[in-house]
């Protein structure tokens, strides 16, 4: 005999303001700390005279950017840890007797 739960067992529905939080939330730090390192090694104006050197951007706009680049990368990670934990039960549903 199992001591699983039946089919008809779910976890309760999570507010929508919890589900965002527990995604930008820990992205936000993970993104804090990149841009950290970042910041650290590459200097804004020499990676924009390599790349783009018509753009005229200052040394803080560029941390800038690359921060929210970092908050969207691992954002993006999270969510998709999020969707791939989600509990089976809410989606694998029992087929009809049709």
């Amino acid at each position: 005999m199992s001591n699983l739960p039946g089919p008809g067992f779910d976890h309760p529905p999570r507010p929508m303001a919890q589900r965002v939080g527990a995604i930008l939330w820990p992205s936000f730090f993970a993104a804090a700390v990149a841009t950290m390192v970042f910041s650290a090694f590459v200097d804004p104006l020499m990676l924009r005279d390599i790349t783009f050197p018509d753009v005229e951007i200052s040394r803080s706009l560029g941390y800038s950017i690359a921060f929210f680049m970092f908050w969207v990368a691992t954002a993006a990670s999270s969510l998709f840890t999020w969707i791939l934990l989600r509990p089976a039960s809410r989606f694998n549903k029992a087929l009809s007797p049709d």
